[in-house]
């Protein structure tokens, strides 16, 4: 009877996490859905303690405070700006964790004697390697992907010629690992094996991935932890962790496919660690644009908005650099309240995590139906008096739609060249993460405004209410 009931339970759970995810889908109902999944996950670990095998409960209430505890700081401390790497480093959390539990199993197992009573099947130790593998490099890449967008390392690609055939031959190695341990379960060698060829996998797939490239990697690293989380479900016999963990895995993979399509990168390229190539740099200089960089004051700008009909706002990883999302939306007031009309043209791999700027757009309360996504966005330029460009440089850069030799030709990109008048608020006229310089700054009808983008827009929000 118990076990009748923390089957349904654990079913509620499931529906729980899945409506959850539905929720998550959208701004307005996102609070909801957390709350939802939170409930699942609630339920989940509470059905999970009624099983006679939990060893003691004091180390688990003690997890569970300390976690909290943590999680609770994370919250309050880390800055918006700072979320693409706090969701790298829950990744390999979530990776980690799936491997612990995978590895415990087989000690424990090995440690009483399990193997020569046959207390696990051959399926079952393929799938312990195969979670160890998973977990092992997913934690190894999630640390180079947080390491790279908290700038502790270049985020330039890192690599050396063949570096596709060694990884190639990594995974090689591990996977025979896993094969030679279903054989021989008691030769702890090739457990151990499986593990390092695995984080040394990960490291080697992550290190050739530029800056560009981070929101496919962190959506795959993403997939890579609910896999795990999935593998380690069948470890434990745990039906909740198996459901959790192919959602997590299912809703990985497809953001992966949709940020795929938005870099115009196919989903090998992003496994093989081919991709986000460095051509170019920082501090590019007037004399690499053809044409004339024509400089604006905030003042100026201010006077070209009061006469404005339809102005679309184009965020990057600038605003969120800037934490200028509330002036952000102060300006488009200003511009409401002025007679305009204004949009956000939002591109999928704006900034550094899927969804970063809808998440700093939400904060500033910037209302969700304001938001239009590339291809509604797109044909609108044409009519469009202003596009205001706020650090988003990759995904504005007319290279890819022109030049057949640009390293990003075919990438979709925002067509704010098509825009009567367009305002870049930019520091400089440096590269963006792919390392190319934007032809956009030179168009005759681009007017650029050097300096702090925050500053930059609350500048321009005075000006025009000063008008």
């Amino acid at each position: 009877m118990l076990e009748i009931g923390m089957n349904l339970a654990y079913l509620a759970a499931a529906i729980l996490f899945i409506l959850g995810i539905k929720g998550l889908t959208r701004p307005k109902t996102a609070v909801r859905g957390n709350m939802l999944s939170a409930t699942g996950m609630f339920v989940a670990v509470a059905v999970t303690l009624l099983d006679n095998s939990i060893v003691s409960f004091e180390l688990i209430i003690a997890g569970a405070l300390l976690g909290g505890a943590i999680g609770a700081v994370l919250a309050k401390k880390v800055q918006m700006t700072a979320m693409p790497q706090l969701v790298a480093v829950l990744n390999g959390f979530g990776g980690g964790a799936s491997l612990g539990l995978a590895a415990a199993s087989y000690l424990q197992t090995l440690g009483g004697a399990g193997f020569a009573e046959g207390a696990l099947g051959t399926i079952t130790l393929i799938t312990i390697a195969l979670t160890v593998i998973i977990g092992s490099l997913t934690v190894t890449g999630s640390l180079i992907a947080f390491a790279k967008l908290q700038e502790i390392m270049p985020g330039q690609p890192i690599g050396f010629p063949g570096m596709t055939g060694f990884n190639a031959l990594l995974l090689i190695g591990a996977l025979a690992s896993s094969v030679m341990l279903a054989i021989d379960p008691t030769n702890t060698l090739y457990f151990w094996l499986a593990i390092g060829l695995a984080a040394v996998l990960g490291l080697t797939l992550v290190l050739p991935i530029g800056g560009a490239d981070m929101p496919v990697v962190i959506a795959l690293l993403n997939s890579y932890s609910g896999i795990a989380a999935a593998f380690a479900g069948f470890v434990m016999g745990n039906t909740v962790l198996i459901v959790s963990g192919s959602l997590v895995g299912a809703s990985g993979l497809i953001l992966t496919n949709i940020m795929c399509v938005a870099m115009n990168r196919s989903l090998p390229n992003v496994l093989f660690g081919r991709m986000g190539a460095d051509t170019g740099g920082e501090g590019a200089g007037d004399e690499i644009y053809e044409g004339k960089i024509t400089s604006a004051s905030p003042d100026e700008v201010g006077m070209l908005l009061e006469t404005a009909q339809k102005v679309i706002i184009v965020p990057g990883f600038g605003m969120a650099l800037s934490q200028a999302q509330h002036a952000v939306r102060e300006l488009a007031d200003a511009i409401e309240r002025n007679g305009g009309e204004v949009l956000y043209a939002i591109h999928p791999v704006a900034g550094r995590m899927p969804g970063h700027m809808n998440v700093l757009l939400a904060e500033a309360e910037v209302p969700y139906e304001k938001l239009v996504e590339m291809e509604r966005i797109n044909p609108q330029f044409d009519d469009c008096d202003v596009a205001i460009v706020l650090g988003a440089n990759d995904v504005t850069n007319p290279m890819a739609r022109e030049d057949k030799g640009s390293p990003i030709y075919g990438m979709p990109i925002l067509n704010v060249d098509k825009a009567r008048t367009v305002v870049v608020i930019k520091r400089s006229l440096s590269a963006g993460f792919a390392g190319l310089p934007n032809p956009l700054f030179a168009l005759d009808n681009t007017l650029m405004v050097f300096g702090d983008g925050k500053k930059a827009v609350v500048d321009i929000t005075t000006a025009l209410e000063n008008g």
